[in-house]
């Protein structure tokens, strides 16, 4: 069935346009970011790009610094993968499509240093900040990785501080007004390869026949911050070449939407 979807694919970009109308480097409409998405969470948006939709959420707790970095804070990233929001995907341990999900967001975020997280420390070597971003998509109907790269992005923007109790106890009831220190924008773009041709934005049928993808996280100046290789198949220096001026280019559409 794969090959077959595959060749329909590939004869639909051959002709420069694909299952659902669009040409091969236009993002499914709209692309929607919704602040405030939940009231228990530090910060949190919704994100569409077309009929794909997801949460994202961003708890903060205290911790002990890591030894290797005493005086910083800390960054975790979890996806959830629901059953509901996909029928591909099955309840349980995290998959490793929810594992790689988690890292590329966490990868763009973290390379491009888009949190200071010196300014996340309470007592060096003893407290810090540690921030956590939950995913959970609600229709998963392709492009995870942009729309969870982008909530994750629009979230840390809307995300403020819980208050600090005596002894640095978390007062989850009551926020402050100090939001997160945030020194950098990445946002990413997954450029995808079918035979020979690139497209971003991909359906859940057009996922299942990629050759490889590369997602480019850039930040507001254009600045590579992080790339990510996925698929089972090599890619050229020429094929990367074209896909970062891709990336690039559609990083700067993308982010309008924050």
């Amino acid at each position: 069935m794969n090959a077959e979807l595959r060749n329909h694919i590939i004869e639909l970009l051959d002709k420069g346009t694909r299952l659902d109308g669009r040409s091969l480097l236009d993002y499914r409409k709209p692309v929607k970011v919704e602040y405030d998405a939940s009231n228990s969470a530090e910060g949190s948006a919704r994100i569409t790009i077309g009929d794909t939709e997801l949460i994202v959420g961003i708890k903060m707790e205290v911790s002990t610094p890591y030894p290797d970095t005493p005086d910083q804070g800390g960054l975790m990233v979890n996806t959830e993968l629901l059953p509901l929001s996909n029928p591909e995907f099955e309840s349980g341990p995290p998959s490793i499509e929810a594992i790689e999900l988690s890292r590329v967001v966490d990868r763009g975020i973290r390379e491009s240093k888009a949190i200071d997280m010196k300014k996340l420390c309470l007592i060096e070597g003893e407290k810090a900040w540690t921030v956590i971003i939950d995913i959970c998509p609600i229709n998963a109907a392709g492009n995870l990785f942009d729309a969870s790269a982008l909530g994750a992005l629009a979230a840390l923007k809307n995300a403020k501080f819980p208050k600090l109790g005596e002894g640095e106890v978390v007062d989850y009831s009551e926020k402050t007004d100090e939001a997160l220190p945030l020194a950098k924008m990445p946002v990413s773009v997954t450029v995808c390869k079918i035979g020979s041709h690139f497209i971003i934005d991909p359906t859940t049928e057009e996922e299942k026949v990629i050759d490889a993808r590369l997602t480019v996280a850039t930040d507001e100046k254009n600045q590579l911050c992080a790339l990510q290789k996925g698929g089972d198949y090599p890619l050229t220096i020429d094929d990367i070449s074209k896909m970062l001026d891709i990336g690039v280019e559609k990083c700067n559409e993308l982010r309008k939407a924050l």
